[in-house]
């Protein structure tokens, strides 16, 4: 009984080069991953310090002159800075709210089918749209939406042009949302609700509980660790608004309420090709990023004993 643990003992005391050379060929898929991870995430941060630059591609990184914060000013002290942060915040944190609980709602009644045949037809139509593009999204959007034709005009017997109003695109941006990548969020919920003991279930059918009380007793305590890691997760992109659907579906009379930072970012710097002024902005977006990832991990940590980092 007790060589096991000393076996396990001395392989840990094992010299890091050993245990490398014992288990290269995990070490070597796992090296793979690392460098892609490197190249295309840690080395282009050395480009960051454009933000601080009065960045000339003629010149290169260090020899274009240092600005300081001139360019963080510069964005919080245009006229549409304050627009562009609430419309941002807005449309994520409402986002957030209406479509977190959505995929919980449909893994939870999507578990209780007994039919394997009609269970598996219900998750494939609820997983196809994940696979649509945003381009053909919105494109559709674009149509159910006409004024002339469209579905929605045809079936409250209008001609309203939605995607002109801009009290109307929070709403087209989020109900779209939800449809399309709902589904595909239940994947990670079913996941979890497949590892629930069975004997669970037999039980609580002894002791006469229904339905909605074995869901309430059972499913929703094992789901609680999955949904705070994907509340965190979530937390930590709030800012970041999907800039495709909002580009694409953005009007010039819709701004008031699509006018993103992400759309601004994009403008500036490929459009207008302020290279700078863009890096400062999108930097600017990815610290409060960071910073509301780590709030909502303390939060989360502390009221539930569950972290992600």
């Amino acid at each position: 009984m007790s060589s096991k643990p000393a076996t396990a003992t001395a392989k840990k005391q094992l010299p890091l080069s050993k245990r490398i050379a014992a288990n290269w060929q995990l070490y070597l898929l796992l090296l793979v991953p690392v460098i892609i991870t490197v190249i295309y995430k840690y080395i282009p941060m050395y480009g960051i310090q454009i933000a601080f630059r009065d960045y000339k591609a003629s010149r290169g990184y260090l020899g274009s002159e240092w600005v300081g914060l001139y360019w963080f000013q510069r964005f919080f002290s245009s006229p549409n800075c304050v627009r562009m942060i609430r419309n941002t915040v807005l449309l994520s944190l409402y986002s957030l709210l209406w479509s977190f609980p959505v995929p919980i709602i449909l893994s939870l009644a999507i578990n209780q089918l007994r039919f394997a045949k009609f269970k598996r037809v219900v998750q494939t139509v609820l997983y196809a749209p994940h696979f649509i593009s945003t381009m053909v999204i919105c494109g559709m959007i674009r149509i159910f939406l006409s004024p002339s034709g469209g579905l929605i005009n045809l079936i409250l017997g209008t001609q309203t042009d939605f995607l002109t109003m801009s009290s109307a695109f929070r709403t087209i941006y989020i109900s779209t949302g939800i449809w399309q990548e709902a589904g595909w969020g239940t994947i990670i919920y079913l996941a979890t609700l497949s590892s629930v003991d069975s004997s669970l279930y037999e039980a609580a059918k002894v002791d006469g509980a229904s339905m909605f009380q074995r869901i309430l007793n059972i499913d929703v305590p094992a789901l609680i660790p999955m949904a705070v890691l994907q509340l965190i997760m979530s937390a930590g992109s709030l800012m970041n608004v999907g800039f495709e659907k909002v580009w694409l579906l953005q009007t010039d009379l819709n701004k008031a309420t699509s006018d993103v930072i992400a759309v601004y970012v994009y403008q500036q710097g490929i459009e207008n090709a302020k290279y700078s002024y863009s890096t400062a902005v999108g930097l600017f977006n990815t610290v409060v990023n960071i910073i509301l990832l780590v709030i909502v991990n303390k939060i989360a940590s502390k009221a539930s004993d569950v972290s992600f980092v």
